[in-house]
């Protein structure tokens, strides 16, 4: 099942309303990034100058530009998946109805309202941070496994993702049951593992949604 809705995802991403929504999605993403990178680098900044860091000023400014980008690429790794579909939790109604009214046009869906999708993209964004600053030291430990870090991080992002996903469509459909544990972690598996290529990552949020719809609803095309 979780295949099929994958394979029926894909071309979803191509739909203008999933163009329309990855396209706010990756410009508010770079937004927030840019707001934090420059944050950080006024604080580094003043930092600085407080305590008189720096043997001078073309130095002190290359420190400040380095601590500033060792801790975007930490942020990055962190929060890159994160805000991407917090971002996209707050959209996501336009692509979950175009999916519905395309392949669903009989299933009748129940809004779910603007404060609903920002009380579920702060949700998500809270879980994914926590859980994945709680497992840290564990992501510390396992990096002389070789694989056992990377094994941690899918595992658990799975389920958080695979939580989000679910937490995108389900609440449309009460009358529906929801869909399995152990669904919910493998559509979660998928994403996550695509939030780890390049570029592709960038499709990751439209795509996972996509998927959902398809998880839920395609089961009640089979009954």
């Amino acid at each position: 099942m979780v295949l099929t809705a994958a394979l029926r995802a894909f071309p979803s991403i191509f739909h203008g309303a999933a163009l329309r929504l990855m396209g706010k999605t990756i410009v508010l993403t770079l937004l927030l990034f840019a707001l934090l990178a420059a944050a950080l680098w006024a604080g580094f900044h003043a930092l600085r100058l407080y305590f008189g860091w720096g043997g001078g000023e073309s130095w002190g400014a290359y420190g400040e530009a380095t601590a500033t980008l060792l801790v975007m690429v930490a942020a990055g790794w962190l929060l890159f998946r994160a805000t991407a579909m917090a971002v996209m939790g707050l959209f996501a109604d336009d692509i979950i109805e175009a999916i519905e009214q395309e392949d669903y046009p009989h299933v009748t869906a129940r809004p779910v309202g603007w404060a609903r999708s920002l009380r579920f993209a702060l949700a998500s964004v809270g879980r994914t941070i926590g859980w994945n600053i709680v497992a840290l030291p564990a992501y510390v430990l396992l990096l002389v496994t070789g694989i056992g870090t990377i094994g941690l991080f899918l595992a658990l992002n799975a389920y958080l993702l695979g939580r989000d996903m679910a937490d995108m469509v389900e609440p449309r459909h009460p009358a529906l049951p929801p869909l399995s544990r152990s669904g919910r972690w493998l559509m979660g598996l998928v994403s996550a593992l695509l939030f780890l290529v390049p570029v592709a990552n960038l499709l990751a949020p439209i795509f996972s949604a996509a998927m959902a719809v398809h998880m839920l609803l395609g089961r009640k095309t089979k009954s």
